[in-house]
């Protein structure tokens, strides 16, 4: 049944992809800060043009400042962007007469470390602006919640797919260059989301009237860095290499790129030798399904083949 949705942030990587698949299913409105050229949607709108958007069904609120590991961005831009703009976005929702809001946050809402697995129970401790303008966003809605309209607050983990930018990118031309990946000493797990398993569950809520409330968006299974260096290779035709360097030297040189700012810096190697498992239970079970229709790994290959085909 075709539902008439505002997408906010719709030219990003989610909400491109979300266009991409709804488009045909769909009446689609967009609310961003750029405007390409988009067949199949009705109007793309300004933030300034809010009061101006026509009657909508369902908002799925996208936009937001993501996070920055470089550590560029200004405190007080990821509280302006991630919580203002929700603020705003909810309020307007508040006043009109769509039945359902579903706002991306983040697992950083919750927590920035994971010992054993996250879940939503956990009370939140996030570190850093990004999970705490998130947090900020997220405790906004709670306490506003309408009665007669369903709010959906999603802490999805790190979601790839095409058209991705981040930490994969980086790992992915690191092994297509043929630099042998220095870390496989760090064993670690770590939970990613393909953006078919984030589309798939959009559309389950948009069709769905499953309870409001908070829900960790997580493929099934979890994978190792060492994996996905592999997973790489293997897209690359390449034979992997990796080094089982000793992890106190690592440690030491990352220190060294802080203050020199390297690529590998103490931020990016937490990012990419901590364990980070996100149990996806609580939305499987809501939406009355055992698991996710993306594979992790099928997802990652396709993720990395489609890096391949831009390279």
């Amino acid at each position: 049944m075709a539902n008439t949705i505002l997408i906010t942030g719709i030219n990003g990587f989610i909400g491109s992809n979300l266009f991409k698949d709804y488009k045909n299913l769909h009446v689609i409105y967009g609310l961003d800060i750029v405007f390409p050229q988009k067949t199949g949607i009705r109007k793309t709108f300004t933030w300034s043009e809010l009061e101006q958007i026509p009657e909508v069904d369902t908002i799925v609120h996208l936009a937001g400042k993501a996070h920055d590991t470089k550590k560029e961005i200004k405190v007080q831009s990821y509280f302006e962007i991630n919580t203002g703009l929700t603020q705003k976005i909810f309020d307007w929702f508040l006043q009109s007469t769509a039945t359902k809001f579903i706002f991306f946050s983040s697992v950083k809402a919750a927590a920035d470390t994971v010992d054993g697995i996250l879940t939503e129970d956990v009370v939140p401790n996030p570190k850093g602006p990004y999970g705490e303008s998130k947090i900020a966003a997220e405790n906004y809605i709670l306490s506003h919640l309408p009665s007669g309209k369903l709010v959906y607050i999603l802490r999805p983990c790190m979601i790839h797919g095409p058209g991705n930018k981040g930490n994969l990118n980086l790992l992915y031309n690191l092994v297509q260059k043929g630099i042998p990946w220095p870390l496989g000493n760090f064993n670690n797990q770590r939970s990613f989301c393909s953006i078919d398993n984030v589309v798939f569950v959009i559309q389950q809520l948009i069709q769905q009237n499953i309870p409001s409330g908070i829900y960790q968006v997580a493929d099934d299974q979890p994978l190792s860095t060492n994996q996905l260096v592999t997973l790489i290779a293997e897209s690359l035709n390449k034979k992997e290499r990796i080094w089982n360097l000793n992890q106190k030297l690592i440690r030491q040189l990352s220190k060294a790129g802080d203050l020199l700012q390297l690529s590998l810096n103490s931020e990016r190697l937490k990012k990419l030798t901590e364990s980070y498992l996100v149990s996806n239970q609580k939305l499987k079970y809501a939406l009355g399904i055992e698991k996710m229709p993306m594979n992790a790994v099928d997802g990652m290959i396709k993720t990395l083949n489609s890096f391949r085909e831009n390279h």
